[in-house]
């Protein structure tokens, strides 16, 4: 062959070499940009006798990178010719798809193995997490190269075997940068900085992972002056070392130094940001961390979970909705993280419309098959007041872990149901779950919510000599509150005196309750005081006394009592309730509606439900409210309290059929509560209120507690209580005003008279809820038993209808 025609075969060759390198170039940008069909098309394209075998590898590759694993298999087996690399691609394409099965049977039928293919099943069998597989297989291997050597430990620090990674490190022939960074991280993992750092001053050279490796290390175990020392002196830095040595300041607390980093940092990784929104979250600095969020010009889903978490956890529930409603308007993936923490938030705020839109996503995405989410889903349902569905979810797992049995438990507790609360505890323990100290929490509560003392003394006796769980103070608290609410108040006092620990705040509070309610104002003192040692802050026990001193005509002691809130900067917690109409949620605080939008249409309602009210007896009770104040105002007060304004939107947006749900952030007070008895009665409407203790279900007059929060021993001291009794007596017996007109010259054992004669009317059920009928005639056999406590007189009674 001549000159001429050596230099043709030698050009041909050459372009023939550049266009499958063209083509396999193309094929695999495509791949990159997810796009498998203009991939293939180049394929196709392709002149057979230029499709070579890199072509071909690099077809499969780009079905496998687009989760196409049948497609690859199929071009694979339609190759021409196939190579060592053809079937390591196969493999290594089967893992990255979770089909190790399938790339296990490729590497035991491949004509050829070479220390890639060895390396590569290992490297699927430890991301698989069968490191006992991975270890006989890395055993086996005829020939093993650092890469199999770094592997292989890699997989054993990941599980934490540390003795057995020392071991094989040992044991490598050559020690790469790659290998000993592995060991360095492995060490700080377990806490060994000694060990990490003797590692890394041994090392002629490092990279800049290793040098990260280092910071990160002791940035992570709380060392983090050391980590900057460290980090000053790196000859190069990347995004990674920059978002190391950040994590070390968020971690600890220390925002202002992690923001001074953040500012002069040369690239603001999303990585970067996420950590700060977190930070600044923990701190308390949301605004801060709302401020980080804004200001970034990329987003992925940790971005959007750690903004929602942030919301969540310091309570900005409606701005966390808000936040949510964004993610969807703006096509953002749902992850797993942000729905749960949205359904927390529907929970907080008894939002069931977003909680129930939440649920069909989880059922979308499959999550809802998981036991935690299923415990989530189920408090979310109970605290929106939604029993049913709640039941509902819980039924469809047939095994059934603690943390689901505990939230039924706990959602009959809350919803006042004691008898189906323990009949769940009974369930859980003839299937042979063991309860725990969080079951107990639930079932003890249900006692106290339902009056069952006896069947909550014996649970409570029986929890460490039965069960094995050791009474906490929050069983001691359920306990308290248990005989507080039952009139057993001296008893809960010696509870508290014999408890192993110091009572909390939640413990003195059970028993201040409990003196409100049965007026032990001597004892109330006591308490008081104890809780004004733990939240000095805390408003409530102070106006509590203070009610108690004015009901009993104490007003040095109530004025006394003002001055030492004010010289302490008491705050007084202002009362919110929300309610949700047509999926948005909506606020009120006491006393001011004017903040909402459709406040004049919400005035309007109020003043006709004060209409209706007024005319079925209602009179409002004083002792719910300041004492030093006049009854017009004190009137005025007690109408314009969050929940009353909340169902008042309700009534006026809710369909008819629908139940008005509110949640409030408070305790109910007593006169909200018989209020709503009879607005539930006047209007038809069944209404679901969840306060800061438990559920209320009011419908036609009846509430679901049966009143047990606030009856029992019936005070009859100078409170607007027994003004309401006899305005329900004039209302319902239709006697003449001038009974009410006279009652500053009634006595007090006139008045238990009085008061037995209206529980004769009014007792036709077992809550006292008056029972109509046509004509009524009633023979009482009294029993008064008075003792007169600073001018207060106790009432017991009994009655009999003929």
């Amino acid at each position: 062959m001549g000159h001429y025609g050596r230099t043709t075969l030698r050009c041909s060759m050459l372009m023939q070499v550049r266009f499958q390198c063209t083509t396999t170039r193309a094929i695999a940008r495509h791949s990159r940009h997810g796009q498998i069909q203009h991939a293939r098309k180049v394929f196709d394209e392709t002149p057979l006798p230029h499709r070579e075998i890199a072509s071909w590898n690099a077809m499969v590759a780009a079905y496998f990178e687009a989760h196409q694993p049948r497609e690859a298999l199929s071009l694979f087996d339609k190759m021409p010719t196939r190579n060592t690399i053809s079937w390591n691609g196969l493999i290594c394409g089967f893992i990255k798809n979770g089909m190790l099965g399938e790339a296990r049977r490729v590497f035991d039928t491949m004509p050829d193995r070479n220390v890639v293919s060895w390396t590569s099943l290992v490297r699927g069998y430890l991301q698989n997490g069968d490191v006992t597989e991975a270890e006989r297989l890395f055993w086996q291997m005829p020939h093993k190269n650092v890469v199999s050597w770094t592997v292989m430990l890699g997989g054993l620090l990941q599980q934490s075997r540390l003795e057995d990674a020392q071991k094989l490190f040992n044991m490598m022939p050559v020690k790469d940068v790659v290998a000993v960074t592995n060991m360095i991280g492995g060490y700080c993992q377990e806490g060994l900085l000694d060990e990490a750092r003797a590692l890394f001053d041994e090392m002629p050279k490092r990279n800049v992972v290793t040098w990260t490796a280092m910071v990160s290390g002791y940035a992570r175990n709380g060392r983090v002056d050391v980590a900057r020392k460290l980090f000053e002196v790196m000859p190069e830095r990347n995004e990674v070392s920059w978002t190391a040595m950040l994590m070390g300041y968020t971690h600890s607390g220390r925002m202002r130094e992690a923001s001074e980093l953040f500012n002069v940092m040369p690239v603001k990784s999303v990585v970067a940001c996420n950590e700060m929104i977190i930070g600044y979250g923990f701190d308390g600095e949301v605004g801060e961390a709302r401020h980080v969020f804004e200001q970034m010009k990329e987003r992925d889903d940790g971005t959007w979970s750690a903004m929602i978490k942030v919301y969540e956890r310091k309570g900005y529930e409606l701005e966390a909705l808000g936040l949510f409603a964004r993610m969807q308007r703006e096509g953002v993936g749902l992850n797993f993280p942000s729905l749960i923490s949205v359904l927390s938030v529907c929970a907080s705020l008894a939002s069931l419309d977003h909680g129930r839109q939440v649920h069909a996503q989880l059922m979308r995405s499959k999550f809802d098959q998981d036991l935690y989410v299923a415990s989530v889903l189920i408090t979310m349902y109970v605290k929106c007041g939604d029993l049913v569905r709640a039941q509902q979810v819980f039924n469809r797992f047939p095994l059934k872990d603690v943390v689901m049995w505990n939230s039924m438990v706990t959602g009959y507790s809350q919803h006042g149901l004691g008898e189906e609360a323990l009949n769940v505890f009974y369930d859980m323990c003839s299937y042979g779950i063991q309860p725990d100290d969080v079951t107990f929490i639930g079932v003890l509560s249900a006692c106290s919510y339902s009056g069952k003392v006896k069947e909550g003394l014996e649970l409570f006796e029986s929890m460490k000599c039965k069960y094995q769980v050791e009474p906490g103070i929050e069983h001691y608290a359920c306990m308290v509150d248990l005989l507080g609410r039952a009139g057993q108040v001296n008893d809960a006092m010696k509870l508290v005196e014999k408890m192993p620990m110091e009572p909390d705040a939640i413990v003195w509070g059970a028993l201040l309750g409990a003196c409100r309610t049965h007026m032990k104002l001597d004892l109330a003192e006591i308490v008081a005081e104890k809780l004004a040692q733990l939240e000095p802050k805390n408003a409530g026990p102070y106006v509590l006394l203070s009610n108690m001193y004015a009901s009993r005509g104490r007003w040095r002691d109530v004025e006394d009592l003002r001055k030492k809130i004010k010289a302490r900067s008491v705050i007084k917690l202002p009362g919110c309730s929300w309610i949700e109409v047509e999926k948005k949620v909506h606020m009120f605080t006491g006393g001011d509606s004017k903040g909402h939008p459709e406040q004049p249409i919400i005035m309007k309602m109020l003043g006709k439900l004060g209409g209706l009210l007024r005319e079925a007896g209602y009179c409002p009770d004083g002792s719910f409210v300041l004492h030093d104040v006049d009854e017009e105002e004190k009137t005025h007060s007690l109408g314009y309290h969050s929940e009353k304004l909340a169902i008042a939107y309700g009534l006026l947006k809710v369909p008819d059929g629908m139940p008005i749900r509110v949640m409030k952030n408070l305790r109910v007070c007593g006169d909200c509560h018989s209020a709503i008895k009879l607005i539930a009665k006047v209007t038809g409407r069944e209404i679901i209120l969840r306060d800061a203790n438990r559920f209320h279900h009011f419908k036609d007059g009846y509430c679901s507690c049966k009143d047990y929060c606030w009856n029992g021993k019936i005070p009859f001291g100078r409170s607007g209580t027994r003004y309401q009794l006899l305005a329900i007596a004039v209302a319902q017996l239709k006697l003449s005003k001038k009974v009410v007109e006279t009652r500053k010259v009634l006595n007090w054992y006139q008045y238990a008279v009085l008061f037995c004669c209206i529980w004769s009317f009014v007792s036709g059920t077992s809550d006292g809820n008056p029972a109509y009928v046509t004509q009524l005639r009633v023979k009482t056999l009294m029993q008064v038993s008075a003792s007169v406590e600073s001018g207060s007189v106790f009432c017991q009674f009994s009655s009999e209808k003929v």
